[in-house]
């Protein structure tokens, strides 16, 4: 069986937990692409150019635990507004979405880009404040020594990068449900993703 489901949505809007969680749940693979430009982002901050990191990123890259900071969570964005990376790293993405049993992918321009006709097509978000009280939670309890004016001041200016790319701006795709977690509990959320995602497999089958 074929069948992808896409989640997109700004940083800290609770994608990433209810991508894995709805993966789970129906036993379909999952793929946070953000990842991908996360580990481009690191690589960058080693000195090695952006194109040349997209096109020999490693599987092995994806899985080094440093890959949350938030030094590299702007790497990230500040590469991913580069076309030649974003290029380099679609077939991976595509060919991940069409494997066998199904997928779930989550990032910025899966709907939009990646995967324009995916069974499920989600946007997550939340207001900026509850989205950088979230990652200040994350960060101190990774110890990191940050304020949560600094988080949402990079929260902003992520927001910002990401929107006003000329290539793949972060937003809703055509058809896609909108999800706003900003006063909802993980359970929640999880519980509305799942019954959006429950409609459309067993329309298929």
């Amino acid at each position: 069986m074929n069948f992808t489901v896409a989640i997109d949505g700004p940083a800290a809007a609770g994608k990433g937990t209810i991508s894995k969680a709805v993966a789970t749940h129906f036993g379909l693979a999952h793929l946070d692409t953000g990842l991908l430009y996360r580990a481009v982002g690191r690589r960058t901050l080693e000195g090695i150019d952006p194109v040349l990191a997209s096109k020999s990123l490693t599987a092995k890259e994806l899985a080094q635990g440093d890959l949350r900071t938030a030094e590299i969570a702007q790497a990230a964005s500040k590469v991913a507004v580069i076309p030649e990376v974003r290029a380099a790293l679609v077939d991976f993405q595509r060919s991940f979405a069409r494997r066998d049993g199904g997928a779930v992918l989550d990032g910025r321009d899966i709907g939009t880009v990646i995967c324009p006709d995916a069974d499920v097509k989600l946007f997550v978000t939340a207001s900026p404040e509850v989205r950088a009280e979230r990652r200040y939670l994350e960060l101190v309890g990774n110890g990191a020594d940050v304020t949560r004016a600094q988080v949402l001041a990079d929260v902003r200016e992520r927001d910002a990068r990401d929107m006003q790319r000329s290539e793949a701006p972060l937003k809703p795709a055509d058809g896609a449900i909108l999800l706003d977690t900003s006063d909802l509990s993980i359970d929640e959320a999880l519980s509305r993703a799942i019954l959006v995602v429950k409609r459309e497999l067993d329309l298929k089958s």
